[in-house]
């Protein structure tokens, strides 16, 4: 194989590393946790063969030409990929690849922690105890939901979105799903039921929402779709943080409108919007969906071997231009 240089936008574990350089890849890496300024990554990007992005990186015409005609590939540290303009990667005959399937169980389980510690409010016990202000037991004090009979609604039915309706299974909710097309994975092994989308609003008691960041599902849940839902319901975000119009979120939690939210993601990451930090009735997580070891390892592997397949002139495992 050719000896190409690969540039990583920032600081992975090593397995993909690893992998790169046994294959005689010139590895480059901004080497550090926080992402590359636009210039930076202008500034750096000329003559590789492949570029390992994150989310919070921009993929435009703008970069692919600041690149060049050596780049090959674009592989996205990542399952999605609204950061990556794809129209213009086609144009140049540029792949793109993501990483599916491999944080499936990760983000499911997060998305669970954050039910969990929403329906049972967990982080404001948290901050009553370490604050040094319980003064004892009481029969009314930060009072929950419980979840057995109750129900959770999932807006998006795909790898993610089913992995954490079936874990409701063993909670004993009921489920609903918004999806394009119908789950059996849901409807045979959750007994859940599909909705259209007002429906969905209404009937949860949590809402969890699993669709991709599209011009279609950008502010999804806005001031409006707030209003149709229950003044008691839980709402979750793992997917996208523009999903969701949090200045909107923010005014429906402060008059009560909603009761609680539990959020990994946010619409203007990593910056959250003015008075979101200031609620108790919201669980706040910094994007740890995918973080687990093991995930990190594997999504680490999977950028280096989409790359490796490209430069080596073979289809991709995980294609998505």
């Amino acid at each position: 194989m050719t000896r190409h240089r690969v540039l990583i936008t920032r600081r992975v574990p090593p397995s993909g590393l690893d992998l790169l350089q046994a294959n005689d890849v010139d590895v480059d890496i901004f080497d550090q946790d926080n992402p590359p300024t636009r210039d930076e990554l202008l500034a750096r990007v000329p003559g590789v063969a492949g570029l390992i992005t994150m989310l919070s990186e921009r993929v435009d015409a703008d970069l692919l030409d600041a690149a060049g005609k050596s780049l090959k590939i674009v592989a996205n540290f990542a399952v999605g990929y609204d950061n990556i303009d794809l129209d213009a990667c086609r144009a140049r005959n540029i792949r793109a690849t993501n990483t599916p399937g491999v944080l499936t169980d990760a983000t499911a389980d997060l998305a669970w922690a954050l039910i969990l510690s929403a329906a049972r409010r967990v982080p404001e016990g948290d901050r009553l105890m370490r604050t040094g202000k319980w003064t004892g037991w009481t029969p009314m004090q930060l009072l929950g939901l419980q979840l057995r009979g109750a129900t959770l609604g999932l807006f998006g039915a795909g790898r993610i979105g089913t992995a954490v309706g079936l874990r409701a299974v063993g909670f004993g909710m009921n489920v609903i799903y918004t999806n394009r097309s119908r789950s059996a994975a849901l409807e045979e092994q959750a007994g859940a039921r599909r909705v259209e989308f007002d429906e969905l609003l209404a009937e949860s008691d949590v809402l969890s929402l699993h669709v991709p960041l599209t011009p279609e599902t950008r502010h999804r849940i806005g001031a409006a779709e707030l209003v149709k839902m229950k003044p008691t319901v839980i709402l979750i975000n793992t997917a996208r943080g523009p999903l969701v119009d949090e200045a909107a979120l923010v005014d429906a939690l402060r008059e009560r409108r909603i009761a609680m939210a539990g959020f990994d993601v946010y619409e203007h990451e990593p910056r959250m919007t003015p008075g979101l930090a200031d609620l108790d009735s919201v669980v706040l997580l910094p994007h740890l969906g995918s973080a687990t070891v093991l995930t990190r390892l594997q999504m680490s592997t999977m950028v280096a071997e989409n790359v490796l397949a490209v430069l080596r002139g073979d289809e991709p495992p995980n294609p998505i231009a």
